[in-house]
This record gives structure tokens, C-alpha cells and sequence, in this order.
């Protein structure tokens, strides 16, 4: 049962992921829950909403478990799916995987970037990050459903057990959680468990579940013939606790690189800051070097842009930004705003945004053939047209939206830059 309504509820949350990267239907802002952009808000905006959401998944996560990563995340589920695919033509082909040292290390190096100020190293491993960058389409993303994909075949949830950064601190604190995966005294040791569990953390001979790797699927509860696999609370005489000096040599190495680390984030987001160019920002972005060590390129954005203005990551700037070539900035819009899970893109209300300069309009009075159309359309009315006079361009009132230049047949205007966007 408990596996049928996890199953259930997973499901339908994966749905409206893909829903909401897609821009199809958007009911609430379920990315807020996402472990790593919520951890961003905190340490890079230091939200107050944030820390609460955080706190909430903490506390979750003592109370039952590391169910996030089988409930939650959709790149967790997404490689769910793909087992239940693998496991139609393979049957019981799970099996038992170590838990390696190296993911406290990956861990140690992503979040301690992050908590320096850069999102760089999130980009690349991140679960959240490279599921939406997969349902955008984008390379870096579906680089990483081929090779999730390679991975589930081979050992199924093993990114999940072994590399994941967001899984890793889940299970460190999921081995003191309060419900727990074991297995009763009566257990027959068949192995049907350890077979069927996509994270390899069954031992059926020795009857022990490794709750640290375990992502609480409940797939062992509901396939056990004797329903001896039991969820809740331990008896007090099963519960060992064994400090042995290799993970205290390991936990104070993976603490060590993390401090060092988190030096590194900052030196790096300085470094990145300087090397990109200049380009124009969605609204509430604030200023390239904030925006380019914030932006998970998640491509949330990208997907839900009304007049897809906003482009995905490339060669000379390493995160999303936009693209006039085609359309301009929507007066009346905020989605990227509201959609934007780490706070790379503040939310703004509509007023703010209306009033928010991203860019400047520049107009070249040799090309211009004096039209006027370009003053009709801009909706701040920062273009000013007289008769027989070339439209003349009002810096003041200038929000760099893109509208006149999309109405200019003439190529006579153009978006510049700015360094900072300001609130007029």
C-alpha cells in the first residue's frame, strides 16, 4: 500500500514538473521545494521563505526519511521509470551497491562553491538543474539523461547513492530519521528484497538496510512474500551505532575540502564575473555578475517566456539571458520571475517591472525614416515623435524593453546593455 501511494504521488508531481518546465500548466510553484535552489535563496538572498521551505524538507526528512529523493525530485524519478522499463525485459536485476567515500567529496566541492557565491559547479550535477535542462532540450542536459540513462541499466539508482549532492546530505541526515527501513527477526533471508531495491542498500543475508542510501520507495515492503520488511520506528534492541575511525577521518577530510572550497566559490564568482560579456538580463536579474554565479540554467525561463525572448546558455555567456532578435520584453509579464526557483531572477511585481531599466535604446537617425512607429509602440512613452522631426529618445523613461526596436523595420534602433538594471 505504501508503495502503491508513493508511487501515486510521484507520479503525479514528476506530470506537472514537466508541465511546468514546459510552460503548459504552471498551478503553483512547485520548484520552490527543490533542495538545492531553496538552499541558494538562503545562502546567496538569505530568504526568510526559503529558510522555512528548508527547514520544512529537514525536518521531513528526520521524520520519515530520504522520501524526497523518491517523491520530490524528478530527476530521482525520471531514473525510477527507466528502471521499471529496464526491469520488463530484465527481472531482479538489482543488486547490491557500496557506498563510496568519493560522494561526501563531490558534495563537500558543490556545496561549498555554492555557499561561496557561485552556482557553477550545480549546473553540472545537480538533479534538479539537469532535469529541467533536459526537458528544454538544452546539450548539457540531455548529455546527462544518456548517461543516467547508461547508469540505470547498469546499477540502477547509483547517482542517486553515490554522487548526488542533494541525496548525499539527505542521507546523512536520514541515518538518525526517526521511521526507518528493516527488516523483522522472522525474515527468511529469500533475497527478494535485495534483488528489487533500485538502490542496492539491502542486505538480505546479513538482514541490515542501509537507511542512508535508501531512497524510500517501498518497493521492498510491497514485494516481501512474509512481510517481514518493515517502515517506522526501529525497536530499540536493532539499533546499533558503530563510530568507526574511517568515517571520522572521512567526515573531517569532506569538512576540511568543504571550508576550502567555499574560499574557492568566492574567489571563483569574482573570476567568472569578469571574464563575460555583456548582455541584455531578464527583468529582476539585477547585474550580470550576480545573475551569471546565480542562474542554475534550469532553463525554467526559457520554457515559460511568453515571447521566447529568452535564450538558453551558449559560448559567450555561460547562463540564460535575452534575445531581441525576434520579439521584446512583454510589458504586462513577470513569468520569468515567478517561475525562477534560486532567485537568479528576483520576483517583481508588475508595477516594479514596468519601472525595472534592463536595457537602453539607441536610436540612429540615419536609418530612421521618421515613421513614428517606433514612439506609438513604446509603452513607458520614452520616445517622443514630432511632425517632420526624427523621434527623439527620452533616457529617462528608457526601460530597454525591446518594443520599439521589434516595430523598427528599418533597423534603426537598437538594445544596448547595462551594467546594473535599476528601478526608475
Amino acid at each position: 500500500m505504501l508503495y502503491r501511494i508513493r508511487l501515486t504521488v510521484s507520479c503525479a508531481l514528476f506530470i506537472l514538473a514537466i508541465a511546468g518546465i514546459l510552460g503548459v500548466f504552471y498551478p503553483l510553484n512547485i520548484f520552490d521545494i527543490q533542495l538545492m535552489p531553496v538552499l541558494q535563496r538562503v545562502f546567496t538572498d538569505f530568504s526568510v521563505a526559503a529558510l522555512i521551505i528548508l527547514l520544512i524538507l529537514a525536518g521531513i526528512t528526520l521524520l520519515f526519511g530520504r522520501i524526497y529523493c523518491s517523491l520530490i525530485c524528478p530527476f530521482g524519478i525520471l531514473q525510477e521509470i527507466l528502471g521499471f522499463f529496464k526491469n520488463l525485459f530484465r527481472k531482479n536485476s538489482c543488486s547490491q551497491q557500496k557506498n563510496f567515500p568519493l560522494k561526501y567529496f563531490v558534495s563537500a566541492i558543490v556545496w561549498g562553491i555554492l555557499i561561496g557565491g557561485s552556482s557553477i559547479a550545480v549546473r553540472y550535477i545537480e538533479p534538479y538543474t539537469l532535469f529541467g535542462s533536459a526537458v528544454s532540450g538544452a546539450f548539457l542536459g540531455c548529455t546527462a539523461f544518456v548517461i543516467i540513462l547508461a547508469a540505470v541499466l547498469l546499477k540502477d539508482r547509483i547517482f542517486c547513492t553515490n554522487f548526488c549532492p542533494v541525496g548525499t546530505v539527505l542521507g546523512l541526515i536520514s541515518k538518525i530519521s526517526l521511521n526507518k527501513i528493516y527488516m523483522n527477526e522472522t525474515c527468511i533471508s529469500c533475497g527478494m528484497c535485495e534483488k528489487n531495491c533500485p538502490s542496492g542498500c539491502i542486505d538480505s543475508k546479513e538482514k541490515t538496510v542501509d537507511n542512508e542510501t535508501c531512497i524510500k520507495c517501498f518497493k521492498c515492503i510491497s514485494i516481501c512474500p512474509k512481510n517481514n520488511m518493515q517502515y517506522g520506528i526501529k525497536p530499540k534492541q536493532q539499533i546499533k551505532f558503530n563510530l568507526k575511525r574511517r568515517r571520522v577521518i572521512i567526515g573531517a577530510a569532506a569538512l576540511a575540502l568543504l571550508g576550502g572550497m567555499v574560499k574557492a566559490g568566492i574567489e571563483l564568482k569574482d573570476k567568472i564575473a569578469e571574464k563575460i560579456k555583456d548582455v541584455i538580463l531578464p527583468p529582476g536579474a539585477v547585474s550580470k555578475e550576480e545573475f551569471i554565479n546565480k542562474c542554475l540554467n534550469c532553463n525554467l525561463c526559457v520554457e515559460n517566456c511568453p515571447n521566447k525572448i529568452i535564450k538558453k546558455a551558449d559560448k559567450d555567456f555561460g547562463a540564460v539571458h535575452l534575445d531581441y532578435s525576434e520579439s521584446h520584453c512583454k510589458f504586462d509579464c513577470v513569468k520569468c520571475g515567478e517561475v525562477c526557483p534560486s532567485g537568479a531572477i528576483k520576483r517583481l511585481s508588475l508595477d516594479d517591472k514596468q519601472h525595472t531599466r534592463i536595457g537602453m535604446a539607441m536610436i540612429d537617425e540615419n536609418k530612421c525614416n521618421q515613421c513614428g512607429v517606433c514612439a506609438d509602440t513604446c509603452p513607458v512613452h520614452a520616445i517622443i515623435k514630432e511632425k517632420d522631426k526624427p523621434p527623439v529618445l527620452n533616457a529617462m523613461k528608457c526601460i530597454g524593453c525591446g518594443a520599439c526596436k521589434n516595430v523598427c523595420h528599418f533597423g534603426a534602433i537598437e538594445i544596448f546593455p547595462i551594467k546594473e538594471q535599476k528601478l526608475l
